[in-house]
């Protein structure tokens, strides 16, 4: 209600006063064209039954504006486009504000991690360390993809543990910058 009247004109307006967002056009109306999506990953999940195996399929959703906002959504439906769909709209209700900063001088806009930051989720650990203008991101392909939504133009790296595991590997990167 407060969007649609024109109280909250911006993201920040919601992050300061602790709103929480649920409904997915806000998030549309808020940021506008710029909100990019990308599946990172869908794979098949078996349940076994007293028949055999129920298989569904669980998608990973990655969104985005490249400006300092970023959202992840897992969604696990019977058909692949459902789960796309949902993951696509838990992605947009669970944006986050990605802090930025600056490697040296304060010359020009932020451009990556304010400080060493470091994550955990399940056996996958992540260290990112902030970087000069121009270095860009030394990651693998999953974190550089999040952190390229994520508006973070230069950023060292390191991951350990199974990050063949795609959940674990994307769900580290979340908390790490906000």
């Amino acid at each position: 209600r407060l969007v649609k009247s024109g109280k909250i004109t911006s993201l920040e307006q919601i992050y300061l006063h602790s709103l929480p967002i649920k409904e997915y056009q806000i998030i549309d109306q808020l940021v506008g064209p710029s909100l990019k999506d990308e599946v990172m990953k869908i794979t098949p999940v078996q349940k076994q039954t007293r028949a055999g195996q129920r298989t569904r399929f669980k998608a990973f959703v990655v969104v985005g504006d490249g400006n300092g906002h970023v959202g992840l959504g897992v969604k696990c439906s019977k058909e692949v486009a459902t789960a796309i769909r949902g993951a696509i709209i838990l992605a947009k209700l669970s944006v986050i504000p990605v802090r930025r900063g600056y490697w040296g001088n304060k010359i020009g806009k932020p451009h990556t991690v304010p400080c060493k930051v470091t994550g955990k989720c399940g056996s996958v650990t992540v260290r990112m360390v902030p970087a000069p203008r121009g270095a860009g991101i030394v990651a693998a392909r999953v974190p550089k993809k999040v952190l390229q939504f994520a508006g973070i133009e230069d950023v060292f790296t390191s991951s350990r543990g199974s990050t063949k595991t795609l959940g674990n590997f994307v769900k580290v990167l979340f908390p790490l910058p906000s």
